[in-house]
């Protein structure tokens, strides 16, 4: 099986490249990597200590960034190099100053994995969530690296856990001690074998509760909601902006909509905007529009999100209505607010975990989206409890980052 792994991986290095032709997101994947063994051979001197996170992408950026600032002030010495697997986290925190180093993982090959691994030369590999690279794990576990997993969580679905998954579980071996979000990961891995684990929690919950500390203030979205209720739509994609559309048309007077898509594309908006009935404004327009004569503001730029949240009375969190994958639900959240998604989270448990404390609303059809709005515009005793329900849910799950770090305190 590992052959075949390394014949697929071959042949998608080779392939890529062409791919990239016409694919935008397949072409920042191949240019970001163009040049990246250089970069980091100027960037990390043979003499630096280093330790190296790695993140899929941007959500698991989000997961890695507690324990980055806890792992510099236990390791302050050392240069941190953080690597990224999809262009929407490299893209997005190339310029970063939380970390030293920031750079593509380049693709898994075991020439690859060796000279990678040969220049960032870490003394610690944090991987996030659940990144696993067969070739990279093995060259870790070669050069007896101190590897660990973060956050990670494990489904009965992966191949680890499959009759065929002899192959790719003797990776696992790679790390030396595995933090996971939930019982359910650790039970599985117990299962296996896995005895070097414990339930540590999720990052992001001190992440999200990090940002209530900081100044959130935005004067333009200040403006445009003017003192009426506001409804956040962070993350979205189509299949999202379809559920909503009919509410946001049919919407009483005193409610405003932030829509925040995920991908900034000029036909993607546009093709949104064509479907609206009523008033809207792009970020990017701001400074030239009267805000409040508007009743929809959509966000073409990143980076605000988390802001905007803090302005928001109902939020809807995008991906999950088609099969991109949930965002994250723990940013408005931690705001204390009501949260809606749409039907396709089964491999997000902090949703499901949510829901069951009342916070969160699942919907399935633009009808019970706008059933579920309805009720949350219209009874702010129902709305002021499931944001309630969020904020408790938020502050009942922090402490993963402290936990982690005192495996460093006392491993260093």
């Amino acid at each position: 099986m590992h052959f075949l792994y390394n014949f697929a991986i071959k042949s998608a290095e080779k392939l890529l490249p062409l791919a990239g032709r016409y694919n935008e997101k397949l072409r920042l994947f191949n240019h970001g990597r163009k040049d990246l063994f250089e970069h980091l051979a100027t960037e990390i001197a043979p003499t630096d200590r280093t330790i190296w996170f790695h993140a899929a992408s941007l959500g698991e950026y989000e997961q890695a960034v507690p324990m980055i600032g806890q792992v510099k002030e236990i390791f302050p010495k050392h240069k941190i190099v953080l690597s990224f697997f999809s262009p929407s986290g490299y893209e997005v925190r190339k310029s970063t100053s939380l970390v030293d180093v920031v750079t593509y993982l380049p693709l898994d090959t075991k020439e690859n994995a060796s000279r990678f691994i040969d220049l960032v030369h870490p003394d610690w590999a944090l991987f996030i969530k659940y990144e696993f690279w067969p070739n990279f794990l093995e060259e870790l576990r070669r050069r007896k690296t101190r590897t660990l997993l973060i956050s990670g969580v494990f489904r009965e679905d992966q191949v680890f856990f499959k009759p065929y998954g002899k192959w790719m579980r003797k990776y696992l071996e790679a790390f030396e001690y595995f933090f996971l979000q939930n019982q359910n990961s650790k039970e599985l891995l117990d299962r296996i074998g896995f005895k070097n684990s414990e339930v540590s929690g999720d990052t992001r919950f001190d992440r999200v509760s990090a940002q209530l500390e900081q100044n959130n203030h935005l004067g333009f979205v200040e403006d445009f909601v003017d003192n009426n209720l506001c409804i956040v739509a962070g993350s979205t994609w189509p299949e999202d902006e379809d559920l909503l559309i009919n509410f946001i048309n049919e919407a009483k007077t005193g409610v405003r909509f932030i829509i925040a898509p995920h991908a900034i594309k000029k036909e993607k908006i546009e093709a949104f905007q064509n479907k609206l009935e009523v008033s809207s404004l792009l970020y990017s327009e701001k400074d030239s529009k009267q805000l409040k004569d508007y009743k929809v503001l959509i966000i073409d730029n990143v980076g605000l999100l988390t802001r905007i949240y803090s302005y928001a009375n109902i939020a809807y969190v995008g991906g999950a209505a088609g099969e991109t994958g949930l965002h994250n639900v723990l940013e408005p959240a931690a705001f204390g607010i009501p949260v809606i998604i749409g039907k396709n989270h089964s491999k997000f448990p902090e949703a499901g975990a949510l829901e069951r404390s009342g916070g969160l609303l699942s919907v399935k059809s633009s009808e019970e989206a706008g059933a579920a709005l309805t009720q949350l515009v219209g009874d702010k005793s129902f709305r002021e409890r499931m944001g309630s329900n969020s904020a408790a849910y938020i502050r009942k799950n922090r402490g993963a980052t402290p936990m982690i770090s005192e495996y460093f305190l006392k491993k260093r």
